[in-house]
């Protein structure tokens, strides 16, 4: 699945006043913090980071510019790419990573600059998935459904049962230990690249399994017979961390209407990078494209459509607003705060996007 079709399909749907869920977002938090627009004119920034040095990075993902901040005050496009646009970009422990994706789910992987500036590929991740497909175990779409049923449902959503597919939409990336940690959005599975270009599967995401209420059927206009059958949704990782504690969190958005009429399933998952093993630290959210672990262990979060960053202390299970800020697609945790990015999805004629640092 490309998140960038997502979030764009979701987009309209908000125009069009589906995403009305997102107005029953929990009331703002007593505190008050700074929020200061650093960069605007974006069409679409869906990925930001701060290295120690306080170099700042920041992915114009629909506009297909990378840009760069130095501590000066110097801002250079670094990569530029329509077709294959830098969605995720890192600079964990001052080493910079960006990742790419195309249209077509066709091509992916990991970057860096080289000396001179020039990008340099690190790995292919669409190569790793014609090798492994690691979600190819899965089924998604209705279970346990008679194929006379499925035959009754529209065309325009696709097919009503499948497996899953050799796709890559390499989206988000976080370094830890001469490791690469990638979001595989289109493999819908966590990857991990060594110092040698050797990919591995860290866990493949297990579909999201949701109840076909008479509401909802309805709602998406559905053929009644699929009233009370299980969906199975792809559970797309959209941005990764690094944590203090040695553990990786991620965010998923289920690959499913962002309207609620399904419910809200937009999770936060922790998953050991040597284990594999996967664990939910919070579900219930609204498209969550963005996650950042501070160093004393609390948790952010960015639901693009309720238009909040989320907080969520450290040993805690409890999502509580941390600042509302219009459409956030990303945050990074800094010393002063964190810096985040607003009005991520294209909207209207005149590009909006910015990014912003958060200030307590």
């Amino acid at each position: 699945m490309s998140t960038r079709q997502l979030l764009a399909a979701a987009a309209a749907l908000a125009l069009a006043g589906g995403a009305a869920s997102a107005s029953a977002a929990p009331a703002p938090a007593k505190a008050k913090p700074t929020v200061a627009v650093v960069a605007k004119k974006l069409v679409g920034p869906l990925s930001v980071a701060q290295a120690p040095d306080g170099t700042r990075y920041w992915a114009d993902s629909f506009a297909g510019r990378l840009y760069k901040k130095a501590p000066d005050g110097a801002v250079t496009v670094i990569y530029k790419s329509k077709r294959h646009a830098a969605d995720g970009v890192s600079a964990d422990g001052g080493q910079l990573r960006f990742v790419t994706g195309s249209p077509d789910n066709k091509s992916g992987g990991v970057w860096t600059l080289d000396a001179n500036g020039a990008p340099k590929l690190l790995g292919d991740t669409y190569a790793y998935e014609k090798k492994a497909n690691p979600d190819g175990k899965f089924k998604y779409g209705f279970l346990k459904t008679p194929k006379s049923c499925l035959a009754q449902l529209p065309k325009d959503i696709g097919p009503g049962s499948y497996s899953g597919v050799k796709e890559t939409h390499a989206y988000a990336v976080a370094s830890a230990g001469g490791v690469d940690y990638i979001a595989d959005a289109g493999g819908n599975a966590i990857l991990a690249l060594d110092a040698q270009g050797v990919f591995r599967t860290v866990a493949a995401l297990k579909p999201v399994k949701v109840k076909m209420t008479a509401a909802a059927v309805k709602a998406l206009h559905l053929p009644r017979c699929v009233t009370g059958k299980k969906y199975a949704l792809e559970a797309v990782p959209t941005d990764i961390e690094y944590g203090p504690d040695g553990q990786l969190y991620v965010t998923s958005l289920p690959g499913g209407p962002e309207d609620g009429s399904l419910g809200l399933n937009g999770r936060v998952l922790k998953i050991d990078p040597v284990s594999g093993k996967v664990t939910t630290l919070v579900d219930g959210l609204l498209s969550p494209t963005g996650v950042a672990v501070a160093a004393n262990g609390d948790v952010y979060v960015a639901q693009l459509f309720r238009g909040e960053i989320s907080r969520i202390a450290a040993g805690s299970h409890k999502v509580k607003t941390y600042v509302k800020l219009p459409f956030p697609a990303a945050v990074d945790v800094t010393p002063t705060g964190l810096l985040a990015s607003a009005h991520a999805v294209p909207m209207g004629p005149k590009p909006k996007g910015q990014v912003v640092t958060i200030t307590p």
